[in-house]
Order: structure tokens, then C-alpha cells, then sequence
């Protein structure tokens, strides 16, 4: 059985998007747990973050034009640098001087990384974090290189469905049923599982002859992988196939309390592969539309509040997630250390 008192964490990190999709001199409207957000790329190439509500008469700021420098409102014409301060208003005379710092909009930390974008989302109108990299999930091995697939799926559902579904490990035969991922019927699963920052580690180990088959057709034979989830909803996949390494960063971002974005990209497609990227696209899209569409079906039964009950241990990982954000929450309010209530320990379930 598990809490059902759904609620969303702050003051971490969050998945904003994908950093092509900003280009310099562009600015994109987005909505993170509930908040509006715009983000800009001055010309320079530097990200920025504000709230996209201009403070004199809520129209938002995205419906305004940015010059590479400057966000302007449609309204009045009130001008905002993209760190959030106010610095001009045209309607003001020359003699009417005014404070105009008391009318800058909030700022969010943002921060540039491997081709992806992230966000700060802290509690209240906090905007500051000690250590801005430090949390940042990393894809290892991979420098400052970009993803070279990328794929983001809209979930309509709150976010604790769309994190448990997606690192659920009994559910694959019954709702990934396609003949290039794995055959139907069902294995022993035996799994190493050790704690890391904010999370847990599926210790590295060799697949199954019975699953993977897409590995099977693009040879190699069987590869050995790793898979780390940290909160609020990273999940970072390690696959080490023959002589090449393949790294996939699944991100799960709460749009609202019904709207979940998740995010697949993928690092390191083999030089030889590459031309087949249109028909990894389609696979991808395949496989997380499956997942999308299974949680739209759940949504079903979730309008009339069950009580939802957990078994050990395939549903584990979801119990240990609802364990990480309660201790998460409790040790910000407690102003102490987070403690990982995850221990060492294998997990045996059949899939």
C-alpha cells in the first residue's frame, strides 16, 4: 500500500528541454510544476529563466518580442533583461524617477549541459542554489558532447505515475509487446541493487538471452548495462555493447498535476547505425507511446482514489521512490542532511 497523497518537490533540479530547441535570439514558453516560465538565449548563447507574467498587468511575456537582449511587454512596452530585471517603462517621464528593481519578475537558475537545458525549481520565490552544477545529472563519458537522439512525450497523468511506470520492471511483456525488444514469456529477473546520491543503482550486469533482441539484430551479441535513477525523475541508462558504449537519459519533468513531460535522449550511436536514426526515432516513439497509453488507461481508475498496493519485489523501485521524496521533503523541512533509506540488496522478480 502506498501514500496517495500526491505532492511535488522542489528546490532541485528539473529537466527544461533539449538545448536545440532554444536557438540564440529565441525565446520559448514553458510551464513547470504549475509555474509559467520563459527561457531565452541572448545572442551570445547564454540560457536564461524568468517567470512569464509581466508584473504590471499579467500579460505574459512570452506574447512579447525579444531582441536577443531584452524581453518586451505586449501590453505597455515594459522591458526586462533575461536575468528578470525591469529596465525600462516607456510611459514613465524623465523626471519620474522610480525604483524600477521593485518591479523585476523572478529568475530561475538554469544550466547548460551535454546538449540539455535544466532547471532550478525552488520553493517559494527562493531562486538561489549553493552549488548550481553540482546536482546536475551527468551522462558519463560523454563530455559536453549533445545527445544524438532526442524524443519528448507528453503523459497525462501526475508525475509519480509516469516515474513508477516507466522504471516498473514487470510490465514489459504484457505492455512493450513487439517482436524486436523480447520474447513473451517470462524469466526469472535477479538484480543487484545499491543506494547513490538521491537514488539507487542496478548494479552492472549482462541482459538475458531473452531480452534485447534489437541488440541481437545490430550485433554485438548480449551487452552488459547499468541504470541509476535519482530524484526527481533521472533515470540514466549505461549500455556496453561489444567494443561500443551507448549511454540513454530518460527525464521525467511535472508540467502540472496532470501533465507529465518524459524525456528520452540518446549518447553514442555507433558510427555504422547512424543511418538508421529515422527508424530508432519511430522505435523510441513506439515505446514510450506504449507507455504513455497504458497510463492514459490507468487514469481510469485513478479518478475514483484507490488505495494503490505495492508487492515485493518488482514494485521495489517504486516503493524506494516514494521513500526517496517523503525523506527528501522531511529533510528540507528539518533543515538536515538527506539520509538515502535505500540499502544494498538483490531483488528477484519474473518478467
Amino acid at each position: 500500500m502506498i501514500d496517495t497523497n500526491n505532492f511535488l518537490l522542489r528546490n532541485l533540479w528539473y529537466y527544461a528541454l533539449p538545448s536545440h530547441v532554444l536557438k540564440p535570439g529565441q525565446m520559448v514558453a514553458r510551464t513547470f510544476l504549475g509555474e509559467p516560465v520563459l527561457l531565452t538565449r541572448r545572442l551570445d548563447g547564454q540560457v536564461f529563466a524568468v517567470k512569464d507574467i509581466c508584473p504590471h498587468r499579467a500579460v505574459p511575456l512570452s506574447c512579447g518580442r525579444f531582441d536577443g537582449q531584452e524581453v518586451e511587454c505586449c501590453y505597455h512596452g515594459w522591458r526586462f533583461d533575461p536575468g528578470g530585471h525591469c529596465v525600462a517603462i516607456p510611459s514613465l517621464l524623465p523626471e519620474q524617477s522610480m525604483d524600477l528593481s521593485r518591479f523585476d519578475v523572478r529568475s530561475y537558475p538554469v544550466y547548460e549541459t551535454q546538449g540539455n537545458i535544466w532547471i532550478y525549481i525552488a520553493d517559494g520565490d527562493n531562486s538561489q542554489t549553493s552549488d548550481p552544477a553540482k546536482e546536475i545529472p551527468v551522462i558519463p563519458g560523454f563530455s559536453e558532447q549533445s545527445p544524438e537522439l532526442v524524443e519528448v512525450m507528453r503523459f497525462p497523468c501526475f508525475i509519480d505515475h509516469a516515474v513508477t511506470g516507466l522504471m516498473d520492471p514487470a510490465h514489459s511483456p504484457y505492455v512493450h509487446r513487439v517482436w524486436w525488444w523480447r520474447a513473451g514469456e517470462l524469466h526469472e529477473e535477479v538484480k543487484q541493487f545499491d543506494p547513490s546520491p538521491y537514488g539507487f543503482t542496478i548494479r552492472r550486469h549482462q541482459l538475458s538471452e531473452s531480452m534485447g533482441r534489437l541488440y541481437w539484430l545490430i550485433g554485438g551479441g548480449l551487452p552488459e548495462v547499468e541504470i541509476s535513477f535519482r530524484l526527481p525523475g533521472v533515470r540514466v541508462e549505461e549500455i556496453t555493447l561489444g567494443k561500443h558504449r551507448v549511454c540513454n537519459l530518460t527525464a521525467v519533468t511535472p508540467i502540472s498535476e496532470t501533465e507529465t513531460d518524459v524525456t528520452f535522449a540518446l549518447y553514442g550511436i555507433p558510427a555504422a547505425l547512424k543511418i538508421f536514426k529515422p527508424l530508432m526515432y519511430l522505435l523510441v516513439r513506439q515505446f514510450l507511446g506504449q507507455d504513455r497509453m497504458v497510463v492514459e488507461k490507468q487514469q481510469i481508475g485513478l479518478k475514483h482514489d484507490p488505495v494503490l498496493r505495492l508487492i515485493k519485489d518488482s514494485d521495489m523501485q517504486a516503493q524506494w521512490y516514494y521513500q526517496l521524496k517523503r525523506e527528501y521533503a522531511r529533510a528540507l523541512s528539518e533543515k538536515r542532511e538527506f539520509v538515502n533509506p535505500v540499502k544494498s540488496q538483490i531483488l528477484r522478480w519474473r518478467a
